[in-house]
């Protein structure tokens, strides 16, 4: 895959060369499916956030308590992390160096909008504290869900579910209110 390549080396420093020679194929039959590399960054890029996105338009993301929502919008980022690793893992290391990646900034920031939105309304449901800034309350959420990234390896002992309920039982009881 060109985004374990993109992740060893760097988006930058990896060449279509190296992608074609990691998948064994020719860089002729990669252009023959897109036109650049920033292309497949681009891709890889929407195959994380495109599955984020889906997360939050679930049913258990747009009914009942908000505090439920947070929860669920969470648990399911834990599973998009889980299954798509490397694109989201390059999602990211995404810094804004061209078009792509700034687009790219952009619709994380929407996602973030959405996370501390929820975290705004479950407060004034009375089922968050209240007495910490919902933007902080949402990046402290998803910088957890994001350092996954950094140490879950598929192989591991835990699954995904497992790894949700950890992580849902440590933030989420220091959230709530008693």
């Amino acid at each position: 895959m060109a985004v374990d390549v993109f992740n060893d080396r760097g988006f930058e420093a990896t060449s279509m060369e190296e992608v074609a020679g990691r998948l064994g194929v020719t860089k002729s039959a990669i252009y023959h499916h897109v036109p650049s590399k920033i292309e497949l960054l681009r891709l890889a890029l929407d195959r994380a956030l495109d599955a984020l996105f889906v997360v939050t338009e679930e049913p258990a993301a747009v009914t009942g308590p908000a505090i439920d929502r947070l929860e669920h919008v969470v648990r399911g980022s834990v599973r998009v992390l889980t299954a798509e690793l490397p694109f989201v893992t390059q999602l990211l290391r995404v810094r804004g160096n061209s078009d792509v990646e700034r687009a790219a900034l952009e619709r994380r920031r929407r996602f973030d909008r959405l996370v501390r939105d929820l975290v705004r309304e479950a407060a004034r449901e009375g089922s968050v504290r209240a007495d910490v800034d919902p933007g902080v309350l949402g990046r402290l959420l998803f910088g957890t869900v994001n350092s996954l990234a950094e140490w879950y390896r598929p192989d591991g002992r835990l699954s995904a579910g497992e790894l949700a309920d950890a992580l849902v039982a440590a933030l989420f009881d220091g959230l709530r209110t008693r």
